[in-house]
């Protein structure tokens, strides 16, 4: 699998869910799956980086369940799986040789994250009768699952 793929991939974690992508990309940099020391993105394979984004990543499946918190395509939101996925693939780019084309094809694949991820969450939920916890924890699985994946490919 290409290098534009995987950081398309990627982006496709953050727009389903924005700190999971960033979790994997540093968990992965942590095993050396993802060669970063010497480049701009080393500090992802520091001891404690992985541990950070991985907290921050449960907090967000839990916040993900509350009933107050906004959809996944308001402005802030939107723009935080943006800046995620262009993160997420701009690091994938690095490994591969092209920080700028995996910055973009990380961008692009949150895009289709977040509104695919929107689109087959409302429709689930909808052919399920209304329940959203079985189908947001579906969502938890695949965004995991998906960027296990995708950080065990890169090398």
């Amino acid at each position: 699998m290409g290098i534009y793929s995987l950081a398309l991939l990627i982006g496709v974690v953050a727009g389903l869910r924005a700190m999971t992508a960033p979790a994997a990309v540093s968990i992965g940099a942590a095993l050396g799956w993802l060669p970063v020391s010497g480049t701009w993105a080393a500090f992802l394979a520091y001891r404690f980086t992985p541990w950070i984004f991985g907290a921050l990543a449960l907090i967000e499946f839990v916040t993900d369940q509350l009933p107050g918190t906004p959809s996944r395509k308001v402005p802030q939101q939107f723009g935080a799986r943006l800046v995620s996925g262009g993160f997420c693939g701009a690091v994938i780019g690095t490994v591969g040789g092209s920080l700028a084309g995996g910055f973009l094809a990380g961008v692009v694949g949150a895009v289709i994250g977040t509104l695919g991820g929107y689109e087959a969450r409302k429709r689930l939920v909808a052919a399920i009768g209304g329940k959203d916890l079985p189908i947001a924890l579906l969502e938890d699985a695949v965004a995991v699952l998906l960027a296990l994946f995708v950080v065990s490919r890169v090398v």
